[in-house]
C-alpha cells in the first residue's frame, strides 16, 4: 500500500529483455534504501514493483508483459517517481494508493496558472466513471485532487492544479501535451462501482 506522496525522483538507467518482460535498473541516490530488502515493494511511476536486486544507490525490478501493456515509462531510460511501501500507522498525507495502475491517460493541456500549472488529462471510457469533482487520482504515482471533470464522447477530461512543490518534487513538471501518464483511480470509487453493479449497496 502507498499514499501517493513521492519520496524521491530516480532514473531508469537500464532495461534488459527477459523472458515474458524486462528487468529494469533504477538509480535512486535520493531514496532511503536502508531498510529496503529484496522482495520489498516500491512504487515506480505509480506501479507497485518488487525489488529483485539492491545496490548502495539503486535497485532493480522485473516487469511482466502485462504490466508493460498497461503502463508507460517503465520500458525506457528516464526519470521516475518513487515511493516505498507505507508502514501500518504511517501518516497518509495523500490517499490510499494500491500501486495497481488502472490504465493510461494523455496530457491534453499543461498551462501556466501563475506559479502553478493546470494539468488536463484525457482518459478513456473504461476509467471515466471513476473520476469525480474533488475526488482523488494518482498520476504517475502522485496523489492529486481533481478540480473539474468534463465528459466526452470517448471518455472524459480531468483538470488538476499542480502547485510549485509538486512540480519541483516529482516528474510532473516535465509533462507536455501528447505525453501519456499512468492513472490509478480512487480505491473507494472502485468498491462503490462494484457494489452498485452487484446490487448489494445499502
Amino acid at each position: 500500500m502507498f499514499t501517493g506522496i513521492v519520496q524521491a525522483v530516480g532514473r531508469i538507467v537500464r532495461v534488459e529483455p527477459r523472458s515474458g518482460g524486462v528487468r529494469v535498473t533504477v538509480q535512486a541516490p535520493a531514496l532511503d534504501l536502508a531498510d529496503v530488502a529484496v522482495g520489498a515493494s516500491i512504487a515506480v511511476n505509480g506501479a507497485c514493483m518488487t525489488v529483485v536486486e539492491k545496490s548502495a544507490h539503486g535497485f532493480a525490478f522485473d516487469v511482466s508483459a502485462e504490466s508493460l501493456a498497461r503502463t508507460v515509462g517503465l520500458d525506457r531510460p528516464g526519470a521516475v517517481n518513487l515511493e516505498r511501501a507505507a508502514r501500518l500507522g504511517d501518516r497518509i498525507d495523500g490517499h490510499l494508493v494500491s500501486g495497481h495502475v488502472d490504465g493510461t491517460g494523455t496530457v491534453a493541456e499543461f498551462a501556466e496558472r501563475g506559479e502553478c500549472r493546470e494539468l488536463v488529462i484525457e482518459a478513456g471510457r473504461e476509467l471515466a466513471r471513476y473520476f469525480a469533482y474533488k475526488g482523488s487520482v494518482a498520476v504517475d504515482g502522485v496523489s492529486l485532487t481533481i478540480n473539474r471533470v468534463e465528459d466526452t464522447p470517448h471518455g472524459c477530461r480531468i483538470s488538476i492544479n499542480l502547485i510549485p512543490h509538486t512540480l519541483a518534487a516529482t516528474t510532473l513538471g516535465a509533462l507536455a501535451p501528447g505525453m501519456r501518464v499512468n492513472l490509478e483511480v480512487d480505491m473507494i470509487a472502485r468498491y462503490v462501482e462494484r457494489m452498485l453493479a452487484s446490487g448489494t449497496a445499502a
